[in-house]
């Protein structure tokens, strides 16, 4: 073992970090008891008051961690046994015992419970123990760049179908981040350095994006007749096609984006030259840039401010590591609740 040396100020006491305890246990609050040894036994003594705020912060993010691990993932109580838990169980109240940052202590119990459901050691473990290490190194405004970059490039809401439920969705993952949103360089340049993403030479536009996506949301439609024109088998199956969302007097493809349309032409066993029809009715009629944005901006007029910082920083380069990624998932997830597994991202 590497030999620790440190040096103590009046009034204090050392006790050396990294002595983990290995618990026997398992009731609740034996759990909890052995979980604050675990902070007893690894923190530096402070001296008066602070030691004093550092210890009942230490049980808040304890009681906050076991909670939502009881409600989320019982089965994680058994890791308490677990030295490498542990050590990820003491960055957490290490942290939050320094900071108090109620936003970042949700952040960090949402971290924690994610590495509670890993059991083995393998790349996700990894990389939601770097997690609980970088995320007190950044600021709310990089933490929201990261929510946002995660959830528009990486992630797609299969249960958006139409525009009040794209409002919706709006509403709860990009709203809550809007105002910490950074066009400062610098917030992005210490992402980079912190291993959380890179600035690329390629951009992405947002508009683009959203057009890729949410294809379905964005088309204008096109005349009833042109299903029977291009001979289309199916004729006008409600299975693919409904009125246009943007213009009643019109048809348009029953998809949210090309990837989707084409697993349920696959399901639904339709044969490969309607396929290739009904995917060029898809693409048909697409709205442009411009107009995408405008339509966003229409349904939800905040999107003005998320469109002029995505232009004119370097979000619109920005790129994700694993560790980028777990961190936008938890920030999302401490506010909405519920989120796809991250696991889906990082296997």
């Amino acid at each position: 073992m590497t030999k620790q040396t440190q040096k103590s100020g009046n009034n204090s006491t050392n006790i050396q970090a990294e002595e983990l305890t290995v618990v026997q246990g398992m009731t609740y609050p034996e759990v909890k008891e052995a979980a604050l040894d675990v902070f007893r036994a690894n923190f530096y003594e402070l001296a008066g008051k602070a030691q004093e705020i550092a210890s009942e912060r230490a049980e808040q993010i304890t009681e906050e961690f076991l909670q939502k691990l009881q409600k989320e993932n019982p089965k994680g109580f058994e890791n308490a046994e677990d030295p490498d838990f542990q050590h990820a169980l003491f960055t957490t109240q290490k942290e939050y015992a320094r900071s108090g940052d109620k936003d970042l202590g949700d952040l960090l119990v949402d971290l924690l419970v994610d590495r509670s459901k890993q059991e083995q050691r393998d790349i996700l473990q990894i990389v939601l123990n770097e997690s609980l290490n970088v995320a007190p190194k950044l600021t709310s405004d990089q933490l929201a760049v990261l929510a946002i970059t995660f959830l528009f490039k990486y992630t797609q809401n299969f249960h958006i179908g139409n525009h009040p439920t794209l409002g919706e969705h709006l509403d709860s993952n990009v709203k809550p981040f809007i105002e910490k949103l950074s066009k400062n360089n610098a917030c992005y340049q210490h992402l980079a350095f912190s291993g959380c993403g890179s600035i690329s030479m390629g951009s992405s536009n947002l508009e683009t994006i959203l057009g890729t996506t949410y294809q379905g949301l964005f088309l204008k439609g096109f005349e009833a007749d042109e299903i029977k024109k291009r001979e289309i088998s199916t004729g006008m199956d409600q299975r693919f096609f409904i009125p246009c969302l943007n213009d009643q007097k019109k048809i348009q493809v029953r998809a949210n984006s090309a990837e989707l349309l084409s697993k349920h032409m696959e399901q639904e066993n339709i044969k490969q030259e309607d396929r290739d029809k009904i995917t060029a009715l898809f693409n048909l009629n697409k709205m442009n840039e411009n107009e995408i944005k405008e339509k966003c901006i229409e349904i939800r007029p905040y999107m003005k401010e998320v469109f002029d910082v995505w232009s004119e920083s370097s979000l619109k380069n920005f790129r994700l590591t694993s560790v980028g990624i777990a961190i936008g998932h938890a920030n999302i997830k401490r506010l909405v609740g519920e989120f796809a597994d991250l696991s889906i991202w990082i296997n």
